[in-house]
C-alpha cells in the first residue's frame, strides 16, 4: 500500500490515518475485542479529525476527497482493527450516505454537520431474520396515517445500534410491491416505540456492537422520510457506491496485519537452532501473502479511481470485493498456522484476525453474489 501513483494528497492523507492507527489503534485493539466494547470516543476523534467527513463536500460539513481517500481510510483503519473500521464505515458509507444522497436540504443541514463531526453516529437499519441478500423479504412496515407513518417490525445484526443516536431504517410502504415498495426513514434513538436489545454475541469483530431493534407503533413525521416513498431503497442502492470498494479495502488492510504478524513471529521464534523465516516454506507463504494483498489492493484502488472519475465501476468493485475479501481469508488462516499455538491464544493479534475475517465475505454482497455481479457483466 505504499502505492507511487497514489496523489500527493492522498498520501499525505494515509499516512496521518497510518500514524494514528499504529499509536492508538493496534496496541488497544485486541482488548477492545476481547471486551466486546466499541470505543466511542474513537468516533468523535476521527469525527475532529476530518476523517468521517472523508468524500463528503464540505457545504454539509465533509473534508472532501473521493473513493480513493475512503479506500484508503479503511484498509488502514483496518490494519489496526476490522471492527473499529466497520463501525466507522456503517455510520458514514451507510447512515450518513443515505442522508447526504435522498436527503432534503433542510434534513441535510439538521443531520449532517453533526453525523460528520462525530457528535451524532448512526446505524442502517436494513438487514431482518428473513432479509439479508434477499431485499424483497424486508418485513417491517411502514403505515401512512396522515402526516405520520407507523413503523412495526424488527431489524437485527445492526451494527452500531447499541449506541447509535439515529438510524436510517428501511421499511416497507407498499408490501405487495416488494422491493419497489420500500422506503428510508430517519429515526432518532429516543423517539417512542423504539426498543434496542443486548449486543449480540459474534464469532469474531467483538469491538463492533450489533443488536436487534424492535419498533412497535413507532411513529415518525412524514419529514424523516429519506427520498420518495417506496423507492428510496432503490435509489440507496444506486448512489450507495463505497459498499463493496470498502469491504475490498478492509480484506486489504486486515491482509497486511496477517502479513506483518506473521513475518514478525517467525522472524523471532526459533525452532531447530533456526528462525521460522528461514525455512522456504515460510518464506514462500509470505511471499505469496504479499503478491495476493498487492494484486487486492490494485483492484481496490483501480475501482476507487473509477468511481472517482465518474464512470462504470460495477464490475471492477465486486472483483476487487471478491478477490480482497477472500484474499484476507486465505491470510488469515496462513497467519494463524504459522503462528502455531501461540496464535492460538486468545490475546494473540493472529487469532483475532482469524475470527474477523470471514464476515467481510458476507457483508455487502457474499461472495457468490459477486460472482454473478461479474459473470453478468463480462459482455458489456
Amino acid at each position: 500500500m505504499n502505492d507511487p501513483t497514489l496523489e500527493d494528497t492522498e498520501t499525505e492523507f494515509r499516512n496521518s490515518v497510518r500514524a494514528f492507527v499504529d499509536k492508538e489503534i493496534r496496541p488497544n485493539a485486541t482488548r477492545w475485542d476481547l471486551e466486546e466494547r466499541y470505543p466511542q470516543e474513537l468516533l468523535r476523534r476521527f469525527g475532529e479529525l476530518g476523517w468521517l467527513g472523508t468524500a463528503f463536500p464540505e457545504e454539509v460539513g465533509g473534508s472532501g476527497g473521493g473513493a480513493v481517500h475512503y479506500a484508503l481510510l479503511c484498509a488502514e483503519l483496518a490494519r489496526g482493527s476490522s471492527a473499529i473500521a466497520l463501525g466507522a464505515y456503517v455510520h458514514t458509507a451507510l447512515a450518513s450516505a443515505a442522508l447526504f444522497h435522498l436527503g432534503s436540504e433542510a434534513q441535510k443541514q439538521r443531520w449532517l454537520p453533526e453525523a460528520l463531526s462525530g457528535r451524532k453516529i448512526g446505524c442502517w437499519a436494513y438487514a431482518e431474520a428473513g432479509a439479508g441478500s434477499d431485499v424483497s423479504s424486508v418485513q417491517t412496515r411502514a403505515r401512512r396515517e396522515g402526516g405520520d407513518y407507523v413503523l412495526n417490525g424488527a431489524k437485527l445484526y445492526i451494527t452500531n445500534s447499541t449506541f447509535a443516536n439515529f438510524m436510517v431504517v428501511v421499511a416497507s410502504t407498499n408490501p405487495e410491491q416488494g422491493l419497489k415498495g420500500l422506503s428510508l426513514f430517519i429515526v432518532e434513538r429516543d423517539n417512542p416505540g423504539i426498543s434496542v436489545g443486548a449486543p449480540l454475541n459474534k464469532l469474531g469483530m467483538g469491538a463492533s456492537e450489533m443488536a436487534e431493534i424492535v419498533f412497535d407503533d413507532c411513529r415518525v413525521n412524514e419529514d424523516r422520510r429519506l427520498g420518495p416513498e417506496n423507492a428510496g431503497f432503490l435509489m440507496a442502492m444506486k448512489v450507495l457506491t463505497l459498499g463493496r470498494i470498502a469491504s475490498a479495502a478492509f480484506g486489504v488492510g486486515a491482509s497486511w496485519a496477517a502479513l506483518r504478524e506473521s513475518q514478525e513471529y517467525t522472524r523471532q521464534r526459533v525452532q531447530f537452532g533456526k528462525p521460522l523465516i528461514a525455512q522456504q516454506f515460510v518464506r514462500f507463504t509470505l511471499a505469496d501473502m504479499a503478491t495476493r494483498m498487492e494484486a487486492a489492493w490494485q483492484l481496490t484502488l483501480h475501482a476507487a479511481r473509477l468511481v472517482d472519475a465518474g464512470l462504470p465501476f460495477d464490475r471492477e468493485a465486486s472483483m476487487a470485493k471478491l478477490f480482497a475479501t477472500e484474499t484476507c481469508t486465505w491470510a488469515a488462516e496462513r497467519c494463524l498456522h504459522l503462528c502455531g499455538v501461540q496464535g492460538y491464544m486468545r490475546e494473540s493479534v493472529a487469532q483475532r484476525l482469524y475470527r474477523d475475517c470471514k464476515v467481510l465475505e458476507l457483508g455487502e454482497g457474499t461472495s457468490e453474489i459477486q460472482r454473478e455481479t461479474i459473470a453478468r457483466l463480462l459482455g458489456e
